[in-house]
């Protein structure tokens, strides 16, 4: 049998020698013709050899590429889907919380609850869905997840927070702040935190190790703002042995008394405060040395206080306001922030994805043509044309282009799942194992590349959400040293008040004192009493001034300077973030360059091989190339195919991210705030 095939092999080598010479002289001419050729042959990859791939290696079904047809005419797939989408989508509830507020009585001692969540996924989900595929352009990856994104879901709800913040300064409470740190519990793609201080918070509130607390909101104690009402009723009897019969009459002395009090309180901004108060009480005793029995008695106090040092005026009584009110604004340019954020992740994943779902379709094709050569070789082997170790080898290229296959698949499935995630409010069993097909295949021009420098970065301090926020947290601290100062003042209170009481209450007709001890001008009745409390016939008034100094203020002082050099920390952080825009922008654009070289010097490469296969293919085909050959520069284009994907790839994530630097993603992307605070996109890009 070995001997049959060496002289079968004699019989080839003695053909292929005829036609040497024929070989050669085709080849000089096909070189020829390559090289004075006016254009490079176009760079688009072999079909596919084989008609009907292997369902577990097939790639997804591709949106056809627009023509010039398409373009005068004919909508393209995506705009298809967006006609779609036009005509069946219905928006979703905006996101609404109503915030405590009643004027009924009791409505103020009632808990408040938030209306329940809904985790249902917006509509304009399914609308995308057409023969069990997800067709996903860039716009709508943003427009879902500024719907469903769990993570600007989480961040809507510091408005109301921050509303109510506010509320509680506005009666008098400390600020407690808003946490507007960036959130990022989306898989992939980046993050940046910034934070609003409240009242124990602030640029530089956390050491570390230890416990460290801010001077923020230091200053002369804010009182409550909100009136108080109190009450009090008593009904009392007491028993007492008397030593001396002589002082009360009787050696047990039993008192009974009824007593009712109520108060109210108030405090003004300017610290002043308002105090009045009523008493009345009924005294009935067995003493027969009591000349009425019972006795009626009440009392009216109105005082006013205010303080004319520490703890005067507005600047120092309604700093929490205003930290409160700052703090408003913080959360306002933070969730720009984090709709920036969310944004620049979601197209990350999405450019990803799209490199994942390209790398794919190539590695499909290359399986697809080496199937296809180890059938022909096969063939060619059966024929006794080539050796046994050529189909030996397209047997290796089978398995090594089904183990990238598999390899490719698994990331593209991986990066579906993460574009999934990022743009749902929950799962959905259908939907995590639908395919996901991306429509935008390249992104637009960025002009970023060629822009100068100098006008990047003065666009960058324009538009980046955390120079306002920066800002507004140096201004807090400035505003915050007023309070810290007024608290160095000792305290100087001037007072005033006016009493009034009134006495009535019944002859006692065991009264045993004689007749002139036992007569008494008093009123009887109740109402008697009540009138002489308010109609000035027993006054008392009072003026007067209350001094405290503490003689050496250690506390109150360190507190002071240490809110002076926060905000030196302050003014500190400010140069840094400035510095670091800068240089964020120039790394940027420095990145979009590279980047941009890199697509460039891919495309060439991948042209090259591109000509190189179309070379070695018609080689092939007059006998002076093998199969194995042209199956390895297949391979060659392949990979530089997939280089040119890769870099494709980076080359949009570097555009993304140029847009985060200079805080132009909004705008080029078309996201309105107001549609991202209501969950609702409304706004076309």
């Amino acid at each position: 049998m070995n001997r049959s095939r060496l002289t079968q092999w004699k019989k080839n080598a003695a053909k292929w020698g005829g036609i040497e010479m024929g070989a050669a002289a085709a080849m000089v001419l096909l070189h020829v013709h390559l090289a004075l050729g006016a254009q490079p042959p176009a760079a688009a990859r072999p079909p596919a050899p084989n008609a009907v791939a292997d369902q577990q290696t097939a790639a997804p079904e591709a949106p056809a590429p627009a023509t010039k047809a398409a373009a005068e005419g004919a909508p393209t797939l995506a705009q298809q889907m967006q006609q779609q989408q036009q005509q069946t989508i219905t928006s979703p509830q905006p996101f609404y919380v109503p915030l405590p507020h009643s004027h009924k009585p009791f409505a103020a001692y009632e808990p408040s609850t938030a209306p329940e969540l809904n985790l249902n996924n917006s509509p304009r989900l399914q609308n995308l869905i057409r023969d069990g595929k997800l067709y996903i352009s860039l716009h709508d990856a943003i427009d879902l997840a500024i719907e469903n994104n769990l993570d600007i879901a989480y961040f809507r709800y510091n408005f109301p927070i921050a509303q109510m913040d506010l509320a509680r300064t506005k009666a008098g409470g400390q600020a407690n702040g808003v946490n507007t740190n960036i959130v990022q519990s989306t898989q992939g793609g980046f993050g940046a935190g910034t934070s609003s201080g409240g009242s124990s918070s602030g640029l530089a509130a956390a050491g570390t190790g230890g416990i460290v607390t801010s001077a923020l909101g230091a200053g002369a104690p804010v009182p409550s703002f909100d009136p108080y009402l109190t009450f009090q009723g008593l009904v009392d009897h007491t028993v007492t042995q008397e030593e001396n019969i002589f002082q009360f009459g009787t050696p047990i002395l039993k008192t009974n008394t009824i007593k009712g009090y109520g108060s109210f309180s108030q405090y003004f901004p300017l610290g002043t405060n308002l105090y009045v108060q009523y008493a009345g009480e009924r005294i009935t005793s067995n003493s027969p040395y009591d000349v009425i029995n019972p006795t009626l008695y009440s009392y009216f106090t109105a005082q006013i206080t205010q303080p004319l040092l520490s703890g005067f005026g507005l600047a120092s009584n309604e700093r929490y306001i205003h930290i409160a009110k700052s703090n408003m604004q913080i959360t306002d340019l933070a969730f720009k922030a984090q709709v920036i954020a969310t944004v620049t992740q979601i197209e990350n994943i999405y450019w990803t994805l799209v490199g994942a779902y390209e790398d794919e379709q190539i590695k499909a094709r290359s399986l697809d043509f080496a199937k296809q050569t180890l059938a022909d070789d096969q063939k060619q082997l059966q024929l006794n044309a080539i050796p046994a170790t050529q189909v030996m080898k397209d047997e290796s290229a089978v398995a090594t282009s089904e183990g990238d296959l598999t390899v490719a698949a698994a990331t593209l499935r991986l990066n579906e799942l993460l574009l999934k995630n990022a743009v749902t409010k929950s799962d959905d069993p259908l939907i995590d194992q639908m395919p996901v097909i991306p429509l935008d295949l390249k992104g637009e021009t960025d002009p970023n590349a060629s822009q100068p420098i100098d006008d990047l970065i003065a666009e960058a301090e324009r538009n980046r959400p955390e120079v306002g926020i920066y800002q507004q947290q140096a201004e807090i601290q400035r505003a915050n040293l007023k309070g810290v100062n007024s608290e160095l003042l000792p305290t100087l209170n001037m007072y005033g008040f006016y009493e009034g009481a009134g006495i009535a209450g019944p002859k006692n007709p065991y009264c045993d004192l004689g007749p002139a001890e036992c007569a008494t001008t008093l009123p009887t009745a109740f109402p008697n009493m009540l009138e002489n409390t308010f109609n000035y016939s027993a006054p008392e008034y009072q003026v007067g001034m209350t001094l405290q100094i503490n003689l050496r203020n250690r506390v109150v002082k360190a507190d002071q300077f240490r809110a002076v050099l926060q905000y030196r920390q302050s003014q500190i952080t400010y140069q840094q973030q400035q510095k670091g825009i800068r240089f964020d922008v120039r790394n940027s654009q420095f990145a979009l360059q590279q980047a941009q070289a890199r697509v460039e010097a891919a495309q060439q490469a991948r042209d090259l091989a591109q000509r190189t296969f179309d070379i070695t293919k018609q080689e092939q085909q007059l006998g002076a190339k093998s199969s194995f050959d042209t199956l390895s520069a297949e391979n060659d284009l392949a990979v530089a195919e997939s280089a040119l994907d890769a870099a494709q790839t980076a080359y949009e994530t570097a555009k993304v991210d140029i847009d985060r630097a200079t805080g132009t993603t909004l705008q080029r992307m078309g996201v309105s705030i107001d549609d991202a605070k209501s969950g609702v996109v409304t706004h076309a890009p």
